[in-house]
C-alpha cells in the first residue's frame, strides 16, 4: 500500500471525522460559518452524520474494502462541492479555504484509493 495513499487518506479522515464532532457539538464557528452561508441549524446533525459516513468509508477502504473507499470518497468529494457551492451562492469567501482544502483531500483521497 503506498505512502501517500496511507498518509492522504488518514489526514482526509481526521480533518472529517473532527468537523463531523463540531458539528455535532454545535461549536460557536460551526453555527457562524452555517449562518453566513443560509445553512439551517437543523442540517447540522445530518451533514455531521455524512461526514461521519465518509470518514468511515475511507477507514474501511484502507482495510481492504476498496470499493467502500471509493464509494466514500466519491461521496465526500460530492459533499464539499455542495459546500464550495453554498460559499459562493452566499458570497462568502474569507473562509472557503476550508471547504477548498476538505475538497482537495477528499479529491486526493479518491485518485489515489482508484490508483490502488
Amino acid at each position: 500500500m503506498p505512502v501517500a495513499y496511507v498518509v492522504v487518506t488518514v489526514i482526509t479522515i481526521a480533518v472529517n471525522a473532527g468537523m463531523a464532532i463540531a458539528d455535532f457539538a454545535r461549536a460557536k464557528f460551526v453555527l457562524a460559518n452555517s449562518a453566513e452561508v443560509g445553512l439551517p441549524q437543523s442540517w447540522l446533525p445530518t451533514l455531521a452524520t455524512l461526514k461521519v459516513a465518509g470518514a468511515v468509508g475511507l477507514a474501511v477502504g484502507l482495510l481492504g474494502v476498496r470499493v467502500i473507499g471509493i464509494a466514500a470518497a466519491i461521496g465526500l468529494v460530492l459533499f464539499f462541492v455542495g459546500a464550495m457551492a453554498a460559499h459562493f451562492r452566499a458570497r462568502v469567501f474569507h473562509n472557503i479555504a476550508f471547504p477548498g482544502t476538505y475538497l482537495a483531500l477528499a479529491i486526493a483521497s479518491l485518485g489515489l484509493v482508484i490508483a490502488q
